[in-house]
């Protein structure tokens, strides 16, 4: 242990057994992220059953349906999404090239948030088309915005497993409250670093109360755009920030360049954020430019 600073390195695993069957053990990186998506329904479905008003629909289309169902599209987006980014963007090709099932052995391979939201993204796409007749109330932007608030709680619980997981790790550090890792899954040294999955986490954890908040007390903040614009642009922002405390993760990224992989993908993101929130200005210019 290095004096003055947090030395950490706890069992990846729950449990010191394997499940039946799996002959897996739980890994505390899978229960957060468990645990995220299933607070994430609770969140949704409480916004639902208080903003949104189900009139005459069959007996099963009710708020309960709408949150099983979105959240269902959202953990399949993210999980396929998470695991392709992964591999087009950090992992090495020819090794994917040589064991091709490693693609889906996502207990064994990396998942990236970047393809996570990508995937998300897709998801919600693809039920929106689904729902256009049966649910006109929930469009595609409306779907964004409700999946963003317990979104960001989600990504606070994945940050907490990355944490316990000793990977995604930060760079050196002299700061107190800087953390050894016992383990790292890089392989690196055991030196004080940034705790950036901590730091990622409790912001993630803000932002989810911010972006509830606003729904909450803002009515206008409501219109559909608004809060997914909201999610992207101060989460990536923050993600684009928080990667210079960062040590590269990807093979594709020559050492020595200024931005990494996570901000590379993070400048998209705001963009993209920033078309949700003034989608209505945008449409204006439009028209006033054609007229």
């Amino acid at each position: 242990m290095i004096l003055g600073y947090l030395y950490w390195d706890p069992p990846r695993e729950m449990f010191q057994f394997n499940l039946p069957f799996l002959n897996r053990p739980i890994l505390w990186y899978g229960f957060f992220f468990a645990l995220g998506f299933f607070i994430g329904y609770w969140i949704l479905l409480s916004i639902l059953k208080r903003y949104f008003f189900f009139k005459e629909l069959p007996s099963k289309k009710t708020a309960s349906f709408v949150a099983e169902k979105i959240t269902l599209y959202v953990i399949l987006g993210a999980v396929v999404g998470a695991r392709i980014g992964d591999v087009l963007f950090y992992e090495d090709w020819m090794k994917i090239i040589h064991d091709p099932l490693s693609i889906i052995k996502i207990w064994e391979g990396g998942l990236a948030s970047h393809g996570g939201v990508t995937g998300i993204l897709i998801a919600l796409f693809l039920l929106s088309r689904k729902w256009k007749k049966d649910f006109p109330q929930f469009p595609y932007l409306t779907l964004i915005d409700l999946v963003a608030i317990p979104g960001a709680l989600g990504g606070a619980c994945i940050r907490i497993g990355n944490f316990i997981n000793q990977e995604i790790l930060g760079t050196a550090t002299t700061v107190p409250w800087g953390v050894v890792f016992g383990h790292p899954v890089d392989g690196g040294a055991n030196i004080p670093r940034h705790p950036v999955q901590l730091y990622e986490s409790l912001y993630y954890f803000f932002l989810f109360s911010l972006l509830y908040f606003f729904w909450k007390h803002y009515p206008t903040l409501r219109k559909p755009g608004k809060i997914g614009g909201l999610f992207f642009i101060l989460l990536f922002s923050f993600r684009f920030l928080i990667e210079f405390l960062k040590t590269e993760q990807s093979l594709w990224i020559p050492t020595g360049l200024f931005l990494n992989m996570g901000q590379l993908l993070s400048i998209p993101m705001i963009i993209v954020g920033f078309l949700l929130f003034f989608k209505e200005q945008l449409i204006d210019v439009r028209c006033i430019k054609r007229n």
